[in-house]
């Protein structure tokens, strides 16, 4: 059994300080208020999410995923245009020590936030020229994602764009 740390008189005060934890666990710090409706697709309506982050190095693109998840579900037809650095969520090659393993827990949330997202009728676009930019390969796709042409980002987001859809658009250096 590991022997606790001696402490200084400043940090045995720093500690006693304020009571750890302060609150017992479930406790509710937040309201549950919704304030505004709880929107439902209209016939034809659609939401296009534009992704420009990379995967794991911040939780932009995983939301934007589950975003156009529940548009989806809501019964917009839904679509996800990775580009640029946001390619790399495409990839079912991730994995350590082999793909598929999961090196750190949630590593595989993307892919497989995306393979639902295929799976009840979405479409994942991802651009070419972004998995370029990081050596990837169109063959390390998930199953499913639609690779594009760089010049369809633009003519993506104008298709999307005259048929009314709500676009959500994330970027990330």
């Amino acid at each position: 059994m590991p022997e606790t740390a001696e402490l200084t008189d400043l940090e045995t005060k720093s500690l006693g300080e304020i009571p750890h934890p302060s609150l017992p666990q479930g406790s509710s710090i937040y309201g549950g208020t919704k304030v505004f409706p709880d929107y439902q697709a209209e016939d034809g309506e659609t939401y296009f999410t534009l992704v420009h982050g990379i995967a794991h190095e911040s939780s932009v693109s995983f939301v934007a995923i589950l975003q156009a998840t529940r548009a989806q579900r809501k019964g917009f037809e839904s679509a996800i245009y990775f580009y640029g650095p946001g390619s790399l969520n495409c990839l079912a090659t991730r994995g350590f020590p082999t793909t598929g393993n999961s090196a750190f827990p949630g590593e595989h949330n993307i892919n497989e936030s995306l393979k639902t997202f295929i799976a009840e009728g979405g479409k994942v676009y991802c651009c070419r020229f972004g998995l370029s930019l990081h050596g990837a390969r169109e063959e390390d796709l998930i199953e499913g994602v639609i690779p594009t042409h760089p010049l369809d980002v633009q003519d993506a987001l104008i298709h999307y764009a005259r048929k009314g859809a709500i676009i959500n658009s994330t970027y990330m250096f």
